[in-house]
């Protein structure tokens, strides 16, 4: 069965006409650079000053991209997605913190999440950040192959630690954990870390899945290079295919101090690449798990349709298709739907600690080409057709 993704009716049946209206205004306010560039000046503004303003942040930009602030809200979103079998990722989404003490204490609440996970049927994943529990400056210095001192190697020690604390309840309770991609600069240590704990972890199944960014132009050997250490070494790889979401950042720094930039010259070769990799993993379903992370609704229905063509069951556990919480409801509806197995990306944490997720939300509606006008015209279609049922 293929799915529909012009359906409005089976995408937005979870919202309801207020929360359409607010969506409306968010993508038509994202449509415009200057406007979203404005916006989330005087947002910063507002939190560094303390002004009043949380509440009007919940109740538009956060509601819309956010599953609540803390897991009992994000656990009630999931409930209201998985009764139309969609399920969820949980994302902690605190960033940006740096204290050893910051990184031990999100070590329990991850924890907590996986065990909660484990009792919801509707929550198979949760999503890890190493940069939440490790230095940015430290990842940066191991990218480098720069020499750590004695405290840096302990540190580096610890960070190892806590990942693999988390993968271990992970696999215990049969939790999946995606690893999150990062900046090019600090990337190595990530994948080295991932590696490891998939080479423990992923012996029968795959419960971790690192993460490959198809918009440098490296990543698709990088996975044929993955698939070939993971054979060798007798585990199964986990891929998590994404298109990348540092773009603006990656070619700044690449200008600034003048190296060649690690980003595709154009949005085609990102396309290429992402459904070549897409097709790879398809092929090779036998060594790997895949998660199909995208947008792009070309992309997923290609994955469709190889998978009805090489009779592949729509409930493959080994394939997943995942899209963000708030955004192309369409492509993830639609699927599951069709009886594709599909997992929302949902954060969840206070409003003033997920502000550079959302920032970063805000900024990628702006940068990427028609995305904001596909939602504005979907969201548009189905409020013409609830005004005229």
């Amino acid at each position: 069965m293929l799915p529909e993704f012009d359906n409005t009716e089976i995408a937005f049946r979870y919202r309801n006409d207020a929360e359409l209206r607010r969506a409306r205004f968010l993508f038509s306010s994202m449509g415009s650079p200057f406007l979203t560039k404005i916006g989330m000046a005087l947002t910063q503004f507002a939190i560094d000053w303390r002004l009043p303003v949380k509440g009007i942040i919940k109740s538009t930009i956060f509601n819309q991209f956010c599953g609540g602030e803390t897991m009992q809200e994000a656990a009630d979103t999931a409930n209201v997605l998985g009764k139309y079998g969609v399920g969820v990722i949980l994302d902690y989404g605190v960033e940006g913190k740096e204290s050893e003490e910051e990184f031990d204490k999100a070590v329990p609440e991850f924890i907590k999440a996986i065990k909660y996970a484990a009792s919801q049927k509707t929550i198979p994943f949760i999503s890890l950040k190493v940069t939440g529990f490790a230095r940015f400056a430290l990842l940066e210095k191991i990218h480098a192959e720069g020499e750590l001192s004695t405290a840096e190697r302990e540190e580096w020690k610890r960070v190892q630690k806590r990942v693999d604390d988390i993968c271990t309840e992970a696999s215990l309770y049969n939790i999946m954990v995606l690893v999150d991609a990062e900046e090019t600069w600090i990337q190595e240590p990530v994948n080295i870390l991932t590696d490891a704990m998939m080479e423990k972890f992923n012996r029968k199944r795959v419960v971790i899945f690192n993460t490959f960014q198809m918009y440098c132009h490296g990543t698709l050997s990088y996975l044929r290079d993955a698939l070939a250490k993971a054979e060798k070494k007798g585990y199964l790889l986990g891929a998590k295919l994404v298109r990348g979401a540092y773009m603006e950042k990656e070619r700044a720094r690449a200008l600034e101090m003048d190296y060649p930039s690690p980003i595709q010259p154009d949005k085609a070769s990102t396309d290429r690449d992402y459904n070549a990799a897409v097709l790879f993993c398809l092929e090779n379903l036998s060594k790997l798990a895949v998660f199909i992370g995208t947008h792009n609704e070309r992309s997923c229905m290609e994955a469709v349709k190889y998978m009805n063509a090489h009779h592949l069951q729509a409930g493959d556990k080994r394939v997943w298709f995942s899209q963000l919480f708030g955004m192309s409801d369409n492509i993830s509806f639609n699927l599951a739907n069709a009886g594709y197995n599909v997992a929302k990306y949902l954060p969840y944490g206070p409003v003033k600690d997920v502000l550079p997720y959302l920032m970063r939300r805000a900024q990628e509606n702006t940068s990427v080409k028609g995305q904001t006008g596909r939602e504005l015209s979907l969201i548009n279609k189905e409020m013409t057709r609830r005004r005229l049922a």
